[in-house]
């Protein structure tokens, strides 16, 4: 698919915009100043596949801990700031990659400047992020309410601003729990600029229905060719807003690394423990990184012929199963023995 090409930026090390890969993001749940939790979680989501993180910068303690925390990280850090320019100036003095914050609602221009003044000296983006239920009055007001337009031009205020300053490293988000609001205001924001767009769908809700949401909506534009950084935002472990994101990408071809696992719905042709094999592959094939399409299916007529794409896969019989690559079947395994098998053959390639 044919992704809109936006201005590139640099988020620590990690590319975003332009001909990037799109990066996945999660944020933290601990308290900032937990050093430890805090460093134990990032090293957890690192694991996992978290190309960039976010954290909630609420004091000084939360500032001063951002040094000591990245040195025990090897993943971008973005300083979370709501409202206080000083601790926006503090985090980036300890080593924030990045700052998340709204320059209008910090205060005066001259606090802005300061901002903008330690961000240009140290190359530190700024992202704008506009949330539904944040949107200034005089925009609802404007046109009529929370929808598309009050989204993106109460956005567009706050990139005027940096942009008065001659800011221009800057990436926007326009997040919203309702998934065609979501949509909506994407779109019309990528008709407008070209800087690089992180999207999202807000308090999308426990994993489950979190999942479901997401995927539609970051899936519905990233199939469009919107977007440069995605986060999954779930009530629950951000490792599965990891896990998630990633799957949104492989689904789409926008993600080469990895294993795919697919596998059949089951119906009454199925005489083997499908369920259960697949949760067990899953566990067993996390740690392995190969590029890799994995099919594990309930039977003959939905194993090597429909899943001939897969590099390899099993096909269940009764009592035992079918192990094959690209089509063709290479051996007969009894069933309690077919995922250790199907490992050794995948290790091999």
């Amino acid at each position: 698919m044919k992704r809109k090409k936006t201005r590139k930026i640099m988020i620590g090390d990690v590319p975003v915009g332009g001909n990037s890969s799109i990066s996945i993001q999660s944020m933290t749940n601990t308290e900032t100043k937990d050093i430890a939790n805090t460093v134990k979680q990032i090293q957890r989501l690192e694991a996992a596949g978290c190309d960039i993180i976010r954290a909630a910068v609420t004091d000084l303690d939360d500032a001063e801990a951002i040094k000591k925390i990245k040195e025990q990280i090897t993943i971008p850090f973005i300083a979370d700031i709501q409202y206080d320019y000083k601790l926006a100036i503090a985090a980036v003095e300890k080593g924030a990659d990045c700052l998340r914050l709204n320059p209008g609602n910090i205060g005066s221009r001259a606090k802005v400047m300061e901002v903008v003044n330690v961000c240009k000296e140290r190359q530190i983006p700024i992202r704008i992020g506009v949330n539904s239920g944040s949107i200034k009055k005089e925009y609802l007001e404007k046109y009529k309410g929370v929808n598309e337009d009050s989204m993106v031009y109460s956005a567009l205020e706050h990139v005027r601003i940096l942009e008065d300053l001659n800011f221009e490293n800057i990436k926007i988000s326009l997040k919203a729990s309702n998934v065609p609001l979501t949509i909506k205001s994407y779109e019309k924001m990528s008709q407008k600029v070209d800087y690089p767009l992180h999207l999202g769908v807000t308090e999308a809700g426990p994993i489950w229905r979190g999942t479901v949401k997401s995927a539609v909506g970051i899936g519905a534009l990233l199939s469009m060719g919107i977007g440069d950084t995605i986060r999954i935002s779930l009530t629950g472990d951000p490792v599965e807003e990891v896990k998630v994101g990633r799957e949104i990408l492989r689904s789409l071809g926008l993600l080469e690394e990895g294993i795919e696992v697919i596998s059949c719905p089951t119906c009454g042709r199925t005489k083997i423990e499908l369920i259960n094999l697949v949760e067990e592959a899953e566990k067993r094939l996390e740690g392995i990184n190969k590029p890799l399409k994995v099919a594990i299916m309930g039977c003959p007529v939905n194993g090597p012929g429909e899943a001939r794409e897969a590099d390899i896969g099993i096909a269940g019989g009764q009592g035992e199963g079918l192990i094959f690559k690209k089509g063709k079947v290479i051996k007969k395994v009894k069933e309690e023995f077919l995922i250790d098998e199907l490992i050794n053959e995948i290790e091999t390639l």
